[in-house]
């Protein structure tokens, strides 16, 4: 069964293969007759077609045609806009996280050699990461293909491991067909980037065309799973019946899958805790009792004691990722496991689960409340209390802290500030103890967490924050970057400017590549080759003055709060050079080879406090003061 992948060849030959279909929905016609156009045109009109509302690219040589057709295509009124990014990856970065925070698929343009080339890292993120993204390329003419013509490069072959499927166009009469096939593969199952190679001479040349409609397209040997297996869905919900330490694990697949609604009323239905991984952080509300926060290298103490001690792990499109699972053999160890993910291949990939459900994680979750409800199954609430009363203890024992007592800015407090003034925002983020810091710490919605999680690609953050704000122009988008992460995509100041594209980017700066200092520190006997960031860091100030943007510095704490409150109003792009703590490391850390119970850096047991206790307000049950929630009955104090 295909998956991941869409076999890929010559496509001279794969479109035949991949398109035994009636001819007529080749040729749905849209008008009453057709039009004779460009293959660049035809291009441009089926992005449309396909809802495609903004196009983030670079020209060059051989894409020259399509932006000709561009030119024109604009001047009609068509309602795709073009943003012309700095560098390519800076394009497929900003189609990323526009796809990301919209859930459409994003798009972005380059042209041969260099061009696109440059667009292999953004690519490889979003193919990590299942993201929804056509890259389309120009290349050299049909006759000078392998013939190492100027700034040819066989991009086709150099992204085969990384696309969930390819395309060369050698007929502009299978533009349109090749644009719907590639937006149907993008967007469905297990989400992907899927490229569209297009020779020089083929969007020059002229054919008679009509649009192919999106949803017509059949493709042979492409069926993904969407409805899970019944039986398996009924094995599921017998063996969460019988479950006294249940978790729920929930990744990615939940946020493509708009699932987060099912999932809170499973949780509450069962009395479930549930955990998220990097990619799944926004498909449960972390302010709810259920909620014990991200898994993993860099999770709360809590989660990780959790998925260590639970006899039930309830796997919703996750992958059983090195760096959540730590040893992979004593990750739940103890438990049995229900795995539901899009991919077949990523089930029993890393850990053969007891009850393998292949599906769409929304719909296999509707299935299941729905069968929950036809049955009237019911759970005692006091069946998972006690395992609840021992999360919550270990919450009230692990927190997560933010230091006190230093005359430097601690990066943690920033990041809370900001999100206290930023709750609803969208946040976007480069890659590093600042990315891990703002996964512990922010606590986002569905679809307002953005990062690079498979492919940990520094230099993100920025063009994916202009690609959320291009989507969303009237919510806050908030990009969170580190000092060596911002310098990677830096040149995408010049697009917030050009475009007024109102990001607010905060640098936490400690002068470090902050996470690989960590690491020399704990695992290389602190020797810190090649780490140290403070020489040749330029002055953001004049850098953003530079390009027309404001820059701002906050070294002290007591400018924090009112800065940043300045910022958030300020009408336009800003870059926020937060001097923090130099030395400050990212903790818990589970270390490389240990179980997740192992973990590194944990703050010490705090001291019972008997002062001034919370009464809970619907069990009467004395609370600690420090606790937001009763531990008995789970209501908010």
């Amino acid at each position: 069964m295909l998956s991941r992948s869409v076999s890929a060849g010559d496509h001279s030959a794969t479109a035949s293969q991949l398109s035994k279909q009636d001819p007529s929905l080749n040729s749905l016609p849209l008008d009453k007759k057709p039009k004779r156009v460009s293959g660049g045109f035809a291009l441009l009109d089926s992005l449309k077609h396909h809802g495609v509302e903004f196009i983030f690219g670079y020209p060059g040589g051989a894409i020259l045609p399509i932006y000709d057709d561009l030119y024109k295509y604009e001047e009609t009124g068509c309602g795709i806009k073009h943003i012309l990014v700095r560098h390519e990856q800076g394009a497929s970065h900003a189609a990323d996280g526009y796809a990301r925070a919209t859930g459409k698929v994003g798009v972005c343009f380059a042209t041969s050699g260099p061009g696109a080339t440059n667009l292999v890292t953004g690519i490889a993120t979003a193919y990590m990461d299942s993201v929804p993204m056509i890259v389309v390329t120009g290349q050299v003419p049909r006759p000078m293909i392998g013939t190492d013509a100027f700034q040819e490069t066989d991009i086709y072959g150099i992204t085969l491991p990384v696309v969930k499927h390819s395309y060369v166009v050698r007929d502009p009469r299978d533009m349109g067909r090749i644009v719907a096939e590639a937006f149907h593969i993008a967007s469905t199952g297990r989400p992907g980037p899927v490229l569209i190679d297009v020779p020089k001479d083929v969007a020059f040349e002229e054919f008679e065309y009509l649009p192919v409609l999106p949803g017509s397209i059949k493709l042979d040997g492409y069926r993904p799973t969407v409805k899970g297996n019944p039986k398996q869905i009924n094995m599921a919900i017998e063996f969460i019946q019988e479950s006294r330490r249940p978790l729920m694990y929930v990744g990615g697949g939940a946020i493509a899958s708009n699932a987060h609604k099912q999932i809170q009323e499973l949780a509450e239905l069962f009395n479930i805790p549930v955990t998220t991984t990097l990619m799944g952080i926004g498909a449960f509300d972390e302010h709810h009792p259920l909620s014990v926060g991200m898994l993993g290298m860099h999770g709360t103490a809590y989660a990780n004691f959790a998925v260590t001690d639970c006899d039930l792990l309830i796997c919703i499109g996750a992958r059983f990722d090195d760096r959540v699972t730590g040893k992979l053999d004593e990750f739940a160890a103890r438990a049995k496991v229900i795995h539901i993910d899009i991919d077949p291949a990523e089930v029993g990939k890393n850990r053969v689960p007891d009850v393998p459900i292949v599906g769409d994680v929304g719909k296999v979750l509707d299935s299941m409340l729905r069968r929950i409800r036809e049955t009237s199954i019911k759970n005692s609430p006091q069946q998972t209390q006690e395992w609840l009363n021992l999360i919550n203890r270990w919450k009230e024992e692990y927190p997560l802290i933010i230091p006190e007592n230093s005359d430097s800015i601690f990066p943690q407090e920033a990041i809370v500030e900001i999100s206290n003034q930023a709750p609803d925002a969208i946040y976007t983020t480069d890659v590093g103890q600042h990315q891990m810091w703002a996964a512990q710490f922010l606590k986002n919605g569905p679809r307002c967490w953005i990062s690079s999680a498979g492919l940990g690609t520094m230099g993100f953050g920025l063009p994916a924050a202009m690609g959320a704000k291009v989507a969303f122009p009237e919510q806050e988008v908030i990009c969170i970057s580190g000092d060596a992460s911002f310098q990677m995509n830096l040149q995408e100041l010049g697009t917030l400017a050009q475009y007024g594209i109102n990001v607010k980017t905060f640098i936490i700066n400690n002068g470090w590549q902050g996470m690989v200092r960590q690491w020399q520190q704990a695992f290389y006997g602190e020797r810190y080759s090649n780490s140290n960031m403070e020489v040749g860091m330029p002055d953001i100030e004049l850098l953003c003055q530079a390009y027309g943007v404001k820059g701002l510095v906050i070294s002290s704490r007591d400018e924090l709060k009112d800065t940043i409150a300045k910022v958030l109003a300020y009408d336009g792009p800003v870059v926020v050079d937060v001097r923090v703590k130099k030395d400050e490391n990212c903790y818990p850390m589970v270390a490389p080879g240990k179980n997740n119970a192992q973990m590194v850096g944990l703050a010490k047991q705090l001291p019972k406090i008997e002062h001034n206790p919370i009464y809970c307000g619907n069990c009467g049950a004395k609370n600690n003061p420090r606790n937001h929630f009763c531990p008995e009955c789970g209501d908010k104090l």
